[in-house]
């Protein structure tokens, strides 16, 4: 598998993550379509954050391919990762801002770390983003401390849009929120991604985003992709930790808004 095809953003193959000599990933496989919302969901401590910072080149391989639009990881000169990494848009846990930035700065910190970009023109494109999720220019002065839980996913997700991504990587997007702010967040990122045209990995616990946004569901446990595939056809396969995990899904009423 030398380069991502056409038709997947993301492709890993064979993937090991161990550490202290345990195993979290092993030999796990997994593609993400272009133009499509694939959530990852599995039981917390399972590793779902551990494939997507591995996939980010945060945490060491023992095995296993990493290809991102067709930039194959192992092999990738230093510009091609730089490239790569201008490609892509995370949404950490909790949003991880800057506390020392006000909101302004924290969505420009991106085009100051890879653009060279006049001040003027910086706070012009980050007054564009605030706008993108719903925020008013006059949050941009705020500090995060300032922020309720919602607007600082809101922040959080203007930054990762900052540089026009290609991919959105998305780490429990609506976690923390309550399930009108979490409805309205999730059809935030369905919003954006058609309009940008927009792939997004998203790993959540949320089953309102996985029923109303997510096109894919892949399902991580005992550290593979045990089920990947429409949530009603995860919802078919006869797998104890499944029957655990989306107990009471079947032909429940979904409290989020349905995609637009």
């Amino acid at each position: 598998m030398a380069n991502a095809t056409a038709a997947n953003a993301v492709e890993v193959s064979d993937l090991v993550v161990a550490f202290d000599g345990v195993k979290v990933l092993d030999h796990l496989r997994l593609e993400v379509r272009s133009g499509e919302i694939l959530g990852l969901v599995g039981a917390s401590g399972g590793g779902k954050s551990v494939l997507l910072r591995t996939m980010l080149g945060l945490v060491p391989r023992m095995g296993g391919r990493i290809v991102i639009f067709g930039v194959d990881r192992d092999t990738a000169t230093a510009e091609q990762l730089q490239g790569l990494e201008r490609r892509w848009g995370v949404l950490y846990q909790e949003g991880a801002l800057f506390s020392s930035l006000n909101v302004f700065q924290n969505i420009e910190f991106p085009m100051r770390e890879y653009l060279q970009m006049p001040q003027r023109l910086m706070r012009e494109v980050a007054t564009v983003k605030l706008e993108m999720v719903g925020l008013k220019p006059e949050d941009g002065e705020k500090t995060p401390a300032e922020l309720s839980g919602g607007m600082t996913k809101r922040v959080a997700l203007a930054r990762a849009l900052a540089l026009d991504p290609a991919i959105v990587l998305l780490d429990e997007p609506t976690s923390g929120l309550d399930p009108i702010a979490a409805g309205e967040f999730g059809v935030l990122i369905r919003t954006l991604q058609r309009t940008l045209g927009l792939t997004v990995f998203m790993v959540t616990h949320d089953i309102d985003a996985l029923r109303t946004i997510c096109d894919r569901i892949a399902v991580l446990a005992e550290g593979r992709i045990i089920a990947v595939g429409a949530l009603s056809q995860v919802l078919q396969i006869d797998h104890p930790y499944l029957k655990s995990f989306f107990r009471g899904v079947r032909g429940a009423p979904s409290t989020a808004a349905v995609k637009p």
